[in-house]
């Protein structure tokens, strides 16, 4: 009697990358766990204190022996291929171009800071292509995940998703974004003095690396709204940038007096009455741009990681032009490395001239009045 066949082997799994950063600096980070014992957190019922997952992003002074970090930690990375309904062997996450505890390079003086925040449902890596550019380019990066409205892994390997968004816990959720980046801006100043509010182990020439007097911030999606209210309730962030996102309470009436801009795709102002009363209220200096054929995600990281997977989640070219758009994806990097980058160089560095008008090595953005 013959043998059976051997089975067939498994292919291997898809290794997800994304393009690495351009600036003249390797790229070094570290993630930090903050508790707020000042908050309780909206989503824990036993009243636990508010608990935040942060990194850290900047230009390092030496990476030798040093491992890149994933784009998601081991556990939240597993849960994060189960809820995009692919086999955990299937594919494999990002590894990014930032080495972990790099010790940090003080480029000449203090570095400009920028705070990130995330979509709705979403994580602090959603914007690493951004990150990772602005980093290599000088900049200290701080991300941010929002407990509860985001896919979280703590030290101790727990995983928080997010809890269900509804017009009932919309501005619960709102409220928390907020009062998170100010904790955070607190514990920047203590980063700053040399203190460690994280318990954690934290790189060389950390202290004094920061200018906490040059803050931007920028979001995609959700955390357009969380930059515009932020920048409202607390005059420490001097800029910001908001990647497709809308807006919302007081800060939409009230406005704001310091610079902002607005990239559109789905978050428009023809879209959006309560974009167009922001911008209407706008003090200082103001920008709309957007791209022709773009998307949500056109703005995101997945803009690249969607079309490496596109084989495994069974979709055709056309499914995956209505998630990431019309646009190239390497003209949509190209966009996503230059412009926020041009945006806090003009406002935190006061350099700079690729925002004063169109310009012919980008075509596809345009400048809305």
């Amino acid at each position: 009697m013959a043998a059976p066949p051997a089975p067939s082997p498994s292919p291997p799994p898809v290794q997800l990358t994304l393009p690495g950063p351009t600036g003249p600096y390797s790229v070094g980070t570290v993630p930090l766990h903050l508790v707020d014992p000042a908050r309780h957190d909206p989503w824990d019922p036993s009243g636990a204190p508010r608990e935040l997952m942060i990194s850290l992003w900047y230009p390092a002074r030496s990476t030798a022996g040093l491992r890149r970090a994933p784009w998601l930690p081991p556990a939240a990375a597993a849960q994060f291929v189960r809820d995009n309904g692919l086999q955990p062997d299937a594919v494999k996450v990002p590894v990014t171009h930032g080495y972990t505890g790099a010790p940090v390079r003080h480029c000449g003086s203090r570095l400009p800071v920028v705070v990130y925040s995330h979509g709705n449902g979403g994580s602090r890596s959603d914007s690493t292509i951004v990150v990772e550019e602005l980093a290599s380019r000088g900049y200290f990066v701080v991300t941010v995940d929002h407990t509860g409205d985001s896919l979280t892994e703590f030290p101790d390997g727990r995983v928080a998703g997010s809890a269900p968004y509804s017009p009932e816990n919309a501005a619960a959720i709102r409220e928390a974004r907020v009062a998170d980046i100010r904790f955070v801006l607190d514990k920047l100043a203590v980063l700053n003095a040399g203190g460690n509010p994280s318990g954690s182990a934290l790189p060389d020439g950390l202290t004094d690396a920061m200018d906490l007097g040059s803050v931007g911030m920028f979001g995609y999606s959700a955390g357009g709204p969380t930059t515009a209210s932020t920048m409202y309730a607390d005059g420490r962030i001097k800029a910001g940038l908001s990647l497709d996102g809308p807006v919302f309470g007081p800060v939409t009436d009230a406005g704001l007096d310091r610079p902002y801009m607005l990239v559109d795709a789905r978050a428009s102002r023809a879209a959006i009455p309560e974009l167009q009363t922001f911008w209407e209220h706008l003090r200082g200096w103001r920008l709309d741009i957007g791209m022709q054929g773009a998307k949500h995600l056109t703005y995101s990281d997945y803009v690249t990681l969607i079309p490496q997977a596109a084989s495994l989640l069974g979709w055709s070219p056309e499914q995956v032009e209505q998630q990431i758009g019309a646009v190239v994806p390497a003209r949509a990097i190209a966009v996503q490395r230059a412009y926020p980058a041009a945006f806090f160089d003009l406002h935190l560095r006061h350099r700079g001239h690729l925002l004063d008008r169109p310009s012919p090595l980008f075509p596809e953005v345009r400048f809305i009045p």
